[in-house]
């Protein structure tokens, strides 16, 4: 498969650097509760403990856990969409403060993500190619400088990266509701790649598609990760889609990492009981 997707030559400035490119150090999340009594203490509850993570340039982890293991959690505080009670986050050396949306241009720049539900992840009002270069214009790259620039360069922008997931450049006139589930996903990533990110972050993106259309969706993902150089952090309930797409896997249990390491080696060998239990609640022919 060819992608049609350039890549960035400004893009790798470090290419030849060893650091990773995300790093989390004591990484926490705690929320504050509202009182069950007029006095005294508001409750906490704690979503996230202290997690430690390096995620080196191309590689891909896969966050699993149980609903309420604080999978979401973590990947909010890795993209700066929630701020850490503790800890910090950088990626590529530059540290993660969530603020205004012009502080974090640099980060959003730098990443893409592609949500569990592709029926609301899209805007029913927008047509396809407005929905796919929304990124163009949020991080002021359409008619940029050095950019795609013009209507002409970001709808051959568009036009590319409908190519590279596997739909047609004249869908771009249609709206979400005339597509299947598994199509919308496949806007979805457009959408998340039209700007050439470096990391990927997937939020359970294959759950609410059927087996064969999870599948494609799949194989896309990995044709996709190699061509383009793509660091990929996917959260998923399912195992079987991370030991397929992921070269590390992070367990996580009531806000702890209770195992982390290379996946083929976890899934074989669990040391935590609680991984072990997930393999064993995997459905089997």
């Amino acid at each position: 498969m060819s992608t049609a997707l350039p890549h960035d030559g400004d893009r790798y400035e470090d290419a030849g650097s060893t650091a990773p490119l995300v790093t989390a150090r004591g990484l926490g999340r705690d929320h504050t509760l509202r009182r069950e009594r007029l006095t005294g203490p508001r409750p906490v509850r704690t979503a996230l403990h202290e997690v430690d993570l390096d995620l080196a340039e191309g590689a891909s982890l896969g966050v699993i856990g149980e609903s309420g293991s604080g999978k979401t959690t973590l990947v909010r505080l890795l993209l700066g969409l929630d701020t850490p009670t503790r800890g910090t986050v950088t990626v590529d050396g530059r540290p993660v403060r969530r603020g205004r949306g012009a502080d974090l241009r640099w980060l959003r720049r730098q990443t893409g993500i592609v949500f569990q539900d592709p029926y609301a992840s899209l805007d029913p009002r927008m047509d396809v190619g407005r929905i796919v270069a929304e990124p163009l214009h949020a991080l002021g790259l359409a008619g940029g400088a050095g950019s795609d620039a013009g209507s002409a360069g970001e709808a051959d922008a568009v036009a590319r990266v409908l190519t590279a997931v596997g739909l047609e450049p004249d869908m771009v006139d249609r709206y979400p509701h005339e597509f299947s589930g598994g199509q919308r996903q496949r806007i979805a990533l457009a959408r998340a790649l039209v700007h050439r990110p470096r990391l990927l972050v997937g939020d359970e993106p294959l759950s609410a598609l059927d087996v064969t259309v999870r599948a494609q969706i799949l194989d896309l993902l990995q044709g996709l990760r190699a061509e383009l150089g793509l660091t990929l952090v996917l959260v998923s309930h399912d195992i079987g889609v991370v030991a397929h797409l992921c070269d590390q896997v992070l367990v996580l249990k009531d806000g702890r990492a209770v195992e982390s390491g290379a996946t083929a080696e976890v899934l074989a060998h669990p040391r935590a009981g609680y991984t072990r239990d997930l393999l064993a609640a995997v459905p089997r022919l």
